[in-house]
């Protein structure tokens, strides 16, 4: 077996929307949109080539060839090729032909890897920007008529694969998956078998991140199945969620016409996001808050959740403000925070969150970026009504801790 090499003929890269004419709004219009989620319920070969082909080459390759499945790059910051064909007519066209898209978002790389532009190596921030290039790639894949059910595909190219790299990859998989699954979509990433898959799959049973829906396998050992090797054991993404790019570079004819491809096989299933559980609890929320006398009510700041919020200075004791929520099963759940940031704030305001194996501690600068939901992780909590998030007032840094709101939600 030998690990896949980068090839800069990878996937068909695709506009993120139809031309700037008078027809585009129209085009991205129900009477054009793609028929079905893509590349939905398959089993067989694709391919895919750097520029979309034209009306006659995959009608021509639609009759004589065995692929029935096309990959097209539909937004990122690190595609490459023209696209003169692609337009939402065009992806209408090929699904009411009977071929699938794989849509592939092309933007973000390792921060340990040679391509650009770069993920942050912060997981936080990388969190963040895998929700932006989520966002991203919604709205291309709708202004080309791919909707709500369809698969997206990240494509991280090959890296060297190091503790800390690895982190800012599977965070940044874990804000793509979190936002592609609220807009309706399902989340899958491309990657080299040595690097990106065999992080994955990997990671596969660790609470801090969340699990794709299919993984596209890039190893090119010419073999038309979905093994993955030593790179992903046939347990993890075992249920029709896997796709191999078997071949790499390969030039064929089909119906006289010679395309230059990569070599896929598919085996994969249509169905919706996996549905998500969360609960918001604010400190005003009846039986869901608890404070000691030490902790004040505010309304100074405009970036606050809700009505006011609750504040308390700094000591060296245990004060802890509750947020108390009641969860339907043990299991992983993302824990988010909303404060006002102020510079009279804490620096080092510390969260406690009651996990089964005991409580963890989170330290937030509530001087910048309030007024938002703040990842503190993805932590396993315990079934049942109980306190589950605190704000604690034993802090090593200076200013007022707030306490304001928290949002709970499975994974």
């Amino acid at each position: 077996m030998r690990a896949f090499v980068t090839a800069l003929t990878l996937l068909a890269v695709v506009a993120a929307a139809a031309p700037a004419t008078a027809a585009a709004p129209a085009e991205a219009a129900a009477a054009v949109a793609a028929v079905g989620p893509q590349p939905g319920t398959f089993t067989g070969k694709g391919f895919d080539t750097c520029t979309a082909p034209s009306q006659s080459a995959m009608d021509a390759w639609l009759t004589a060839s065995p692929y029935r499945a096309v990959g097209v790059y539909i937004s990122g910051g690190s595609r490459t090729c023209a696209q003169p064909n692609l337009t939402a007519t065009w992806v209408a066209d090929q699904t009411r032909k009977g071929w699938r898209l794989i849509p592939i978002e092309l933007g973000y790389q390792a921060p340990c890897g040679t391509r650009t532009p770069k993920m942050s190596a912060d997981p936080a921030t990388a969190r963040g920007q895998g929700r932006t290039a989520a966002d991203s790639a919604v709205a291309a894949a709708a202004a080309l008529g791919i909707g709500a059910g369809s698969t997206l595909y990240n494509d991280i190219e090959q890296y060297p694969s190091t503790a800390s790299c690895r982190a800012a990859v599977l965070s940044f998989l874990s804000g793509w998956v979190e936002r592609l699954r609220t807009r309706g979509y399902l989340a899958g990433m491309y990657s080299s078998g040595s690097s990106g898959i065999t992080d994955v799959c990997n990671a596969y049973d660790d609470t801090r991140y969340l699990r794709l829906d299919q993984i596209w396998i890039a190893w090119w050992n010419g073999v038309a199945d979905t093994d993955g090797g030593t790179y992903c054991a046939d347990d993890r993404y075992a249920d029709q969620q896997r796709l191999h790019q078997y071949a790499g570079d390969v030039t064929e004819t089909w119906g006289g016409v010679t395309m230059k491809i990569d070599r896929n096989y598919l085996d994969v299933r249509a169905g919706s996001p996996p549905a998500t559980w969360s609960v918001t609890v604010d400190n005003a929320t009846a039986g869901g808050f608890s404070a000691g006398a030490a902790w004040g009510t505010s309304a100074y700041s405009g970036q606050r959740y809700g009505a006011d919020y609750r504040f308390a200075t700094p000591v060296a004791a245990s004060d802890v403000a509750w947020f108390r929520a009641s969860l339907p099963a043990t299991a992983s759940y993302e824990v988010s925070v909303w404060y006002p940031a102020d510079p009279g704030y804490n620096d080092r305001t510390p969260y406690l969150v009651a996990t089964t194996t005991g409580n963890r501690s989170v330290a937030v600068d509530q001087r910048t970026g309030g007024g938002r939901w703040v990842s503190l992780g993805v932590f396993t909590l315990a079934a049942g009504t109980g306190d589950k998030v605190g704000v604690s007032r034993w802090s090593a840094g200076t200013g007022y801790v707030v306490a304001d709101a928290v949002r709970i939600t499975r994974v």
